[in-house]
C-alpha cells in the first residue's frame, strides 16, 4: 500500500484532486484505482472547454483487464488535459499523483464528497474487509 499525499482530496470513486495556486483543481485517479485496473492500455480524455458536471463522467482509462469511467468530483470547465497519455497511458500506473493527472478543470462549484487523506485511507481499509 502506498502512502496517500497530504495535499490531496479523494472520492469514493476513486479520484484525487489537487488545488492549484492559479484556482484550478488537477483531477486524476488514485494509486488504489490504477493498481485494481491493472496496466493501463488507453485514455479516452475530454475536450478541452468541455463543461463537466459534478459526478459526470469525464473520461475513460482502459486497462488489459477493464475498461472504467472516471467521474468529475467537481462541476467545471476542463482547461487542460494531460495529452501524453494519449501516447502513454502507463503514466498513470507509474505516477497516478504526478505525470498521470488527467485534467485540470476550471471549478464552478463545490466538490462536494471529497476526503482527506485519513478518511480515504479508513475507506480503503474498510473496502478490504
Amino acid at each position: 500500500m502506498s502512502e496517500l499525499p497530504g495535499d490531496l482530496k479523494y472520492t469514493k470513486e476513486h479520484e484525487w484532486l489537487r488545488q492549484e495556486e492559479d484556482g484550478t483543481v488537477t483531477i486524476g485517479i488514485t494509486d488504489h484505482a490504477q493498481s485494481a485496473l491493472g496496466d493501463l492500455v488507453y485514455v479516452e480524455l475530454p475536450e478541452v472547454g468541455q463543461e463537466v458536471e459534478s459526478g459526470g463522467e469525464m473520461a475513460v482509462v482502459e486497462s488489459v483487464k477493464a475498461a472504467s469511467d472516471v467521474y468529475a468530483p467537481i462541476a467545471g470547465e476542463v482547461v487542460a488535459v494531460n495529452e501524453e497519455l494519449a501516447d502513454d497511458p502507463e503514466k498513470i500506473n507509474a505516477d497516478a499523483y504526478g505525470e498521470g493527472w488527467i485534467v485540470r478543470m476550471q471549478p464552478t462549484g463545490e466538490d462536494e464528497e471529497t476526503m482527506n487523506p485519513d478518511e480515504y485511507q479508513e475507506f480503503l481499509d474498510a473496502l478490504d474487509e
